[in-house]
């Protein structure tokens, strides 16, 4: 199955997008915080990027869902920044920190070839709401030098479904984050209360592009809608209700990753309800909770690395 974008290229549609997001980044409303700065002229909003999207690391990851990794790993690049700094973040010196480099179109298209010279099964966009317009802008360049694999992006789930659209036909492999379920716990948490609207509003747009998650002979993931849930403590996350909509709203052969690593960081420490690491309890009730909905391909990676409390 040739990579979406490819098709993208040669029609000229990919080119047009790479205007269009463009255009929208000197008024920004590429996410849901709707700030309208001109990030083209260096002004900065919540997400404190410019038009230049920054690289904390990248390379060949073998820690992400098992149709991502495949034999020969998912070729990561950790953008710094977030729309979103949820306070528990697990990568907290790059999302709240900003840790890591402003790369040009250039660059960023290198990074793109080198895991794929590296053998990563894909491209691995991680955090990427913010950086749509970079991303799209580099895409051009990398294909010229050869890039053919298929493209994740690997979102929080915070995102417009007019951004998405610029994306249709483009990305083959959709990854969202469903965080919270209720919109008091996602103020609370990542100061966004329309959360969980917008995370349902996207992935219903996502699956429309990509639909359920189709597998090579081998398993590795070449297209389609993989989602991850993080389990968090005293049910937090609403996990119930998440999986209700994945089955009854998006599709019962939804690939999920029901996540069991939730650990305290950053602004979660010391606090009363978010201090503390979930049960095994809690964890085998979320497993329950998806396969009573009838979702049945559930990520299992996960769950042999990860020491849970008793």
């Amino acid at each position: 199955m040739p990579a979406a974008y490819l098709e993208a290229h040669r029609s000229g549609r990919l080119a047009e997008n790479v205007r269009k997001s463009r255009e929208w980044m000197k008024k920004c409303t590429l996410c849901p915080r709707l700030c309208t700065v001109n990030r083209l002229e260096g002004e900065t909003g919540f997400c404190r990027t410019g038009s230049r999207a920054v690289v904390a690391s990248h390379g060949p990851h073998f820690g992400e869902e098992r149709p991502l990794v495949g034999r020969r790993g998912s070729g990561t690049i950790f953008f710094s920044h977030c729309n979103l700094y949820c306070i528990f973040c697990q990568n907290y010196d790059i999302s709240h920190g900003g840790e890591g480099r402003p790369v040009s179109a250039e660059t960023l298209a290198d990074i793109m070839v080198l895991l794929q010279e590296q053998g990563c099964h894909n491209i691995n966009f991680v955090t990427p709401s913010h950086v749509i317009a970079p991303i799209l802008e580099a895409l051009p360049l990398a294909i010229e030098k050869g890039l053919t694999v298929p493209l994740v992006y690997n979102t929080g789930g915070y995102d417009r479904t007019s951004a998405l659209k610029l994306l249709d036909g483009i990305i083959d492999i959709y990854m969202p984050d469903f965080k919270f379920w209720d919109s008091e716990v996602s103020k609370r948490l990542s100061d966004a209360s329309d959360y969980p609207e917008r995370a349902r509003n996207a992935l219903k747009e996502m699956h429309r592009q990509v639909g359920d998650l189709v597998l090579d002979a081998g398993g590795v993931a070449q297209r389609g809608l993989l989602v991850r849930h993080l389990v968090m403590p005293e049910g937090l996350a609403g996990t119930s209700s998440v999986m209700h909509f994945l089955a009854t709203e998006i599709s019962r052969n939804t690939y999920v990753n029901v996540m069991s690593q939730y650990h305290p960081c950053g602004g979660a420490m010391g606090q009363r309800d978010l201090g503390r690491r979930i049960t095994a309890a809690e964890f085998e009730e979320a497993l329950e909770m998806a396969r009573r909905e009838g979702l049945h391909r559930l990520d299992e990676r996960h769950r042999h690395w990860i020491t849970l409390e008793p």
